[in-house]
């Protein structure tokens, strides 16, 4: 399963668009939102693309909760199993103690991919393109004894993305 990663989208609509397009181009068939969404419209984005998807709070998020019943919107830490694969999504890197197969994260902008143990921790960096003039999302790929990790990246001035993938096994 192909799985579209997204965090720190803030209010950049237009830039959350190119990664949602991206994603679904690739071939996404599920999206997870890190936090820090900050807009409904980027919300609206992920409903739109028909697929099924999961948002969790930011710290940048308290005005969204009037919307909690329209929206797939989660607390952290949450738990869930998609594709076999037990997760833990939340936005601050807290919590990260190795309690499921993956755990994603957000909050500090900066893609991260790294196996500890038998937990794959994933941070698909930051669309919005803040705290460095690059726009970074993931694709994680789900099989039976791999994880697949495609890290997404462009820097402002440059036209297309530059793609990186990593490989990960899983514990039997």
């Amino acid at each position: 399963m192909k799985i579209g990663v997204i965090s720190d989208t803030h209010s950049k609509i237009k830039k959350a668009k190119k990664a949602i397009d991206r994603l679904l181009e690739d071939g996404a068939e599920f999206f997870i939102h890190a936090g820090d969404i900050v807009e409904t419209e980027i919300l609206d984005m992920l409903e739109a693309t028909d697929k099924k998807y999961i948002a969790v709070y930011g710290n940048n998020d308290a005005h969204l909760v009037e919307y909690h019943d329209k929206y797939n919107l989660v607390q952290e830490p949450y738990y869930f199993k998609l594709a076999d694969t037990k997760f833990k999504l939340m936005h601050l890197p807290f919590y990260m103690n190795g309690d499921t197969e993956i755990i994603i994260s957000g909050h500090t902008h900066f893609f991260h991919a790294e196996q500890k143990g038998n937990t794959l921790f994933l941070n698909s960096g930051e669309v919005c393109a803040r705290k460095k003039p690059t726009t970074e999302f993931a694709m994680l790929e789900v099989v039976e004894e791999d994880f697949f990790v495609t890290h997404y990246e462009k820097s402002e001035n440059e036209k297309k993305f530059n793609l990186n993938t990593y490989s990960f096994k899983r514990s039997a």
